[in-house]
């Protein structure tokens, strides 16, 4: 009767943690960049590991960072890394995320480029943090985000994660500056960013490419020349991973030897795919993979 209580009392707590969303385990904290005071939530473990990471938490279109999954800050706690969740702008059309180039944000000043870069920097010197272990996490908008960061900013990371991510037309032109390691988590059954693409802007997103697709284009730039495929145990609907291996190092030649990862979750919807799998298992692996 008494481990029953026990169990219980830990369920509740559980529950208790993820209602109350990320800001009763975090530090609401902010920067001033190009004019705007930018805020952000930022959780410190109490043990932090020898070579600290830090991850960078974007949220989706319209999405608030308090409302941020829980689970990324336990998994910081297990494992011993900072971990940031900031919170975007609104567009003119006043939808809070970041700025990607959909058509409701056309007239968007906002560079949030830079501001990432800018609270990267910032947070790894605050911190004292190992400043070639930054990771960057998108949800959506902020997987949109992913994309862009690694076309611009790839030797800010040491690796980084799309989930339910997607690359506009608009992006293509946009070269690779250089290899980074990427993950992307995306469900075949994704009404809002299809699997198959959009290239006829259906969906007012704008035209974006197949997953695929998307994916190609950073294994090109990683000039990835391995390939392994596996189906990933014990997952409530099939997740097929498949790995794109032996590209280029990453940090100018001087990192490790990049990879792309690309989950298949097959009939997953729009969302983290932490029903169909243990999505943040998977993203320590590929941190842990990666790290310095």
């Amino acid at each position: 009767m008494k481990k029953f209580i026990l169990c219980l009392c830990g369920l509740l707590l559980a529950v208790t943690a993820f209602s109350q969303g990320i800001q009763e385990f975090c530090t609401l904290d902010s920067l001033k960049y190009k004019g705007d005071m930018r805020h952000y939530w930022i959780h410190v473990p109490e043990k932090l590991s020898d070579a600290a990471p830090l991850l960078i938490c974007l949220h989706g279109y319209g999405g608030d960072a308090r409302k941020s999954k829980v689970q990324l800050v336990e998994l910081a706690d297990r494992e011993g890394f900072v971990v940031c969740f900031p919170q975007g702008l609104k567009a003119p059309h006043g939808k809070t995320g970041w700025n990607v180039g959909y058509p409701a944000q056309e007239g968007m000043k906002t560079d949030d480029i830079g501001f990432v870069e800018k609270l990267v920097k910032t947070l790894l010197r605050k911190y004292s943090l190992n400043t070639k272990n930054a990771f960057l996490v998108g949800m959506s908008n902020g997987g949109e985000m992913c994309y862009l960061m690694a076309r611009h900013k790839p030797d800010l990371f040491a690796g980084i994660i799309s989930i339910a991510g997607l690359t506009l037309e608009c992006m293509t032109p946009l070269r690779y500056a250089n290899p980074v390691p990427f993950m992307e988590v995306h469900g075949t059954a994704d009404k809002t960013s299809y699997w198959t693409g959009d290239h006829t802007n259906a969906y007012g997103w704008g035209a974006y490419l197949s997953v695929p697709a998307a994916i190609s284009y950073v294994v090109a730039a990683n000039g990835c020349s391995g390939y392994s495929q596996e189906m990933l145990p014990d997952t409530a609907k099939p997740v097929i991973l498949h790995k794109y291996l032996d590209g280029k190092p990453a940090r100018r030649g001087k990192g490790h030897i990049t990879e792309v990862w690309l989950y298949e979750v097959q009939g997953g919807t729009h969302s983290w795919a932490d029903k169909e799998m243990d999505t943040y298992a998977q993203i320590w692996a590929f941190m842990s993979r990666f790290m310095y």
